[in-house]
C-alpha cells in the first residue's frame, strides 16, 4: 500500500488549500442577515444600506449606532479517492475547527432637515477557515510523505472599513459614494502557492497580510407609496501581495512565496414594498469572478505551485419579508440562493472551498425596548446542496487533452452545512 501511495504523491502534491477566498458575505449584522441579505432597495438597517448601496443611508434621518456579533460554525467534509494496485482507496474527512465570529460595527449620522447623510462602517465582509485533521484512512489527508497532505488548514479574514455619503436629489431619489479600504489576512498549511519541494513537499505559511482599497456607488428610490428601487456597484477591491514566509514540516527554511488575490466586483439590483404590516425586500447580485486577480487565473506554474482557481462568475438571489403585526416586535424571514464558482474540471484546485453555500434560510426578530433601543436576533442555516467534485489533477499527467492532468478513476468532493446565531444592538440618538 505504500508504494503505491507513493506513485500517486506528486499526484497529489499541488493540492490548493484556499477554501473559499473572496467569498461573499450574504449579509451583514443581524437584520440584514434575516432578510437574506436583500437590502438594495429596502434598507430596513444601516448594515444592510452600508453594505449593500450607500444611497440607501438617506432614509435614516437620525444618529443611529450598530453593533452586532454571531458565532458562526461549519460542518464542512472532504472525500478523495485514488486508485491503487489493489482497488480504488476512499475516505472522509470532516472539519475540526469549531465556531468563528463575525463582528459589525456601523454609524449613520441623518438629519431630516438635510439632503446630506453620511455613515461609516468597518464589517467583516469575507472569511472562511478550515481544519482537517490528518487521517490515514483518507488519501488526501494521509501524511505528506506517503503522499497526502496530512493536516490541512486554512485561515482568513477581510475586514472593510467604509467611508459613506449619500446625497437626496429630490424626495424620491438618493445617490450615494463609499470609498472603502480594506485588510485580508491569509494563512495556509500546506501552502499550494509555494512551489513543492521532491523530498520535503509543500512547506507551510505563516499568516501574511495585504492592504486593498475600492469603493461603490448607488441609487436609491422611494415612491413614497411602497414602491422601492435600488441598484448599486462595488468596485473590484484592489489588493497588495501576500508574501508568505514558508517553512517545510521537518522545520528547515522554505523560498518565500508571493500571491495577488482581489475580492471581485458586485452589481446589485434590488425591489422592495412596504405597507403597515409587511416589509418585501429582493436582490439580485452579480458577482464578477472570472475578471478577478487571483481567481481568473487557472492551472499550473512550471515549477508546479498553483497559478490560480479558475473561478465562474455568480448569481445571488436574496429574498426576505418583514412582518410588523405585533407591536414593538417585527420578525423576519430570508432565504438566499448563489450559484457555485467552481467548475468540475477545477474543483481540486479550490480544495477545501467548502462555504459555497447553494441554499441559505433565516429567522429573525427585534424587540424595540424603547425608541432609542432595538434588540435583533437571527439564526442562519445554510448548505451546499450537492457535493462540488471533480479529478484529482497532477502537472506530471499534462498532456495537450488533459491540460490539466486529470487522473483517471481518482475523485475529490467536498460539502457542508452552515450554523449561525447573531445579536445586534441598535442605538438611536
Amino acid at each position: 500500500m505504500k508504494k503505491a501511495l507513493s506513485v500517486i504523491s506528486i499526484s497529489l502534491l499541488p493540492l490548493a488549500s484556499i477554501a473559499q477566498a473572496g467569498h461573499i458575505m450574504q449579509g451583514i449584522g443581524a437584520t440584514n442577515m434575516s432578510m437574506g441579505g436583500a437590502a438594495t432597495a429596502q434598507p430596513l438597517d444601516i448594515n444592510g444600506a452600508l453594505q449593500w448601496n450607500p444611497a440607501g443611508i438617506s432614509a435614516f434621518k437620525t444618529k443611529v449606532f450598530s453593533l452586532n456579533a454571531g458565532m458562526f460554525y461549519s460542518s464542512p467534509e472532504l472525500s478523495s479517492t485514488v486508485p491503487t494496485p489493489d482497488g480504488p482507496m476512499t475516505g472522509v474527512t470532516k472539519d475540526a475547527r469549531g465556531v468563528s465570529v463575525m463582528p459589525a460595527l456601523a454609524m449613520v449620522w441623518g438629519n431630516n432637515k438635510s439632503k446630506h447623510t453620511f455613515g461609516v462602517s468597518a464589517f467583516g465582509i469575507s472569511g472562511f477557515g478550515v481544519t482537517f485533521p490528518q487521517n490515514n484512512t483518507n488519501p488526501i489527508s494521509m501524511p505528506q510523505n506517503v503522499g497526502g497532505f496530512g493536516h490541512i488548514q486554512s485561515d482568513y479574514q477581510l475586514m472593510q472599513v467604509g467611508v459613506t455619503y449619500a446625497y437626496q436629489l429630490t424626495d424620491k431619489i438618493s445617490i450615494g459614494v463609499a470609498p472603502t479600504f480594506n485588510y485580508s489576512a491569509l494563512k495556509l498549511a500546506p501552502n499550494p502557492l509555494a512551489s513543492p519541494s521532491q523530498t520535503l513537499g509543500y512547506p507551510v505559511s505563516n499568516k501574511a497580510t495585504a492592504l486593498g482599497i475600492g469603493g461603490q456607488v448607488g441609487v436609491f428610490y422611494n415612491s413614497g407609496k411602497g414602491l422601492k428601487l435600488g441598484a448599486s456597484y462595488k468596485t473590484q477591491q484592489h489588493f497588495g501581495d501576500f508574501t508568505f514566509k514558508n517553512t517545510y514540516l521537518n522545520g528547515s527554511a522554505a523560498p518565500d512565496a508571493v500571491f495577488k488575490m482581489n475580492y471581485p466586483s458586485i452589481l446589485s439590483a434590488g425591489f422592495g414594498y412596504s405597507t403597515k404590516v409587511i416589509d418585501l425586500a429582493i436582490d439580485y447580485r452579480f458577482v464578477n469572478y472570472k475578471n478577478t486577480i487571483g481567481f481568473e487565473e487557472k492551472g499550473w506554474t512550471p515549477t508546479a505551485s498553483v497559478k490560480g482557481f479558475g473561478w465562474e462568475n455568480i448569481s445571488v438571489v436574496s429574498a426576505g419579508i418583514q412582518l410588523k403585526m405585533i407591536e414593538k416586535v417585527p420578525i423576519r424571514v430570508g432565504y438566499t440562493y448563489s450559484s457555485n464558482p467552481i467548475n468540475s474540471e477545477l474543483a481540486f484546485f479550490s480544495i477545501p472551498a467548502t462555504a459555497i453555500i447553494k441554499n441559505a434560510f433565516q429567522v429573525g426578530l427585534g424587540y424595540e425596548l424603547n425608541n432609542k433601543f432595538t434588540i435583533n436576533a437571527v439564526y442562519h442555516h445554510g448548505s451546499s446542496g450537492e457535493a462540488t467534485n471533480g479529478k484529482l489533477l497532477s502537472p506530471m499527467m499534462i498532456t495537450p487533452s488533459n491540460p490539466y492532468g486529470a487522473i483517471p478513476n481518482s475523485n475529490v468532493s467536498y460539502k457542508m452545512t452552515t450554523d449561525m446565531v447573531m445579536l445586534g444592538i441598535n442605538y438611536s440618538f
